[in-house]
């Protein structure tokens, strides 16, 4: 498995991903319009994010998004991991254990970022499992949000 920062010709895939990620987990049907526009966005300016892909066999099986947070408290950034996608057939084997690993071993080897964070719907048992079995823990943080 290769994990690696996605390109332009990762758009279609990226663009599945999400769209298959937000009806899976929340129900919802994206308009592809403005996520089409928001993906490219990010892969045309890194100020917005990362995308990164996960390969088996020279085939993208997975994709997550970082963006960024600055913490004045720590004088560095802090990676929110997004829009996190496995294709089902690869689900369980270690696809996301290796991105995450990536992203943390990123962070470590950095003077300028300081942590990781990422949000999971509260139905979502399965994402939490996960993400506490690589020793991430839930913090004392309450996420509110207000969307347009």
């Amino acid at each position: 498995m290769k994990v690696r920062k996605a390109t332009l010709k990762d758009f279609d895939k990226l663009v599945q991903f999400q769209v298959e990620m937000a009806h899976e987990t929340e129900g919802i049907e994206l308009q592809l319009d403005p996520l089409e526009k928001g993906v490219k966005a990010v892969l045309n300016d890194p100020s917005k994010g990362q995308y990164y892909i996960a390969e088996i066999n020279n085939k993208v099986v997975a994709s997550l998004l970082t963006t960024f947070e600055w913490s004045d408290w720590r004088n560095g950034t802090i990676l929110w991991i997004q829009s996190v996608y496995v294709m089902p057939k690869y689900r369980r084997r270690g696809v996301y254990r290796t991105m995450y690993a990536h992203i943390k071993s990123m962070v470590l080897t950095s003077d300028n970022l300081n942590g990781i964070r990422l949000y999971a719907d509260k139905k979502n048992l399965a994402a939490h499992k996960t993400y506490e079995n690589l020793g991430m823990n839930q913090d004392h943080y309450i996420t509110f949000e207000w969307l347009k």
